[in-house]
């Protein structure tokens, strides 16, 4: 036993420890690579084309427009036979040229604005046949307000009233067939407690 102590203590002087720390941090080390190069690609901007094909209606307006525009230089206020009439809410400025019997309301042509109503076409053209110029004066006619009924009623207004400008001769034939006369009637206000101007509620006995 003490042999074995002995000689386990004699191996275990022989043995050294060497203790080395490196005070140096652990580093690191990156290798870098070569750096992919990505090229932008352009864009490419589409052109779009849109075309839009106006109606025969808006070409025959802008025709109209054009006409109407190299027959009255200066626009309405600038024309000399000239006439403004009115019905209900509705207002009608005509001017009237030399010409064919062309009848354009609101650059329109007069059987389309009225749309074919022929009491309505009868309205416009009555102080003209009247006259007998319905083929002897081009009619241009600025109207708003109101209903067609009301507009061809001023506008019928409107003509016998520059037919005046034309010739006071004209006077007597326009006064007898009543187209110089304005008619003032318009329609009545709603009144308090009834259904209408004049219609009163039903009456109930019981």
């Amino acid at each position: 036993m003490t042999l074995s102590l002995s000689s386990l203590a004699a191996s275990l002087t022989s043995l050294s420890f060497s203790s080395h720390i490196s005070h140096k941090p652990n580093t690191l080390s990156f290798v870098r690579t070569e750096s992919c190069s990505i090229s932008r690609v352009p864009k490419v901007r589409t052109l779009v084309v849109s075309a839009t094909v106006a109606s025969p209606a808006e070409l025959e307006t802008t025709d109209l427009k054009k006409y109407v525009k190299s027959r009255l230089p200066g626009g309405f206020a600038a024309q000399t036979i000239i006439g403004t009439g009115r019905r209900k809410s509705a207002i009608a400025r005509v001017v009237l040229q030399e010409g064919t019997g062309k009848f354009i309301i609101n650059h329109r042509d007069a059987k389309e604005y009225l749309q074919g109503n022929p009491l309505w076409l009868q309205y416009v053209r009555v102080p003209l046949v009247t006259l007998g110029y319905e083929n002897s004066y081009d009619v241009f006619v600025k109207s708003h307000g109101g209903g067609l009924s009301g507009q061809a009623q001023a506008i019928s207004l409107g003509i016998a009233r520059a037919l005046l400008k034309v010739s006071e001769d004209h006077r007597a034939p326009l006064r007898q067939e009543g187209l110089l006369t304005r008619d003032s009637r318009v329609v009545e206000r709603k009144k308090v407690g009834l259904k209408k101007a004049r219609k009163a509620p039903q009456y109930s006995k019981r």
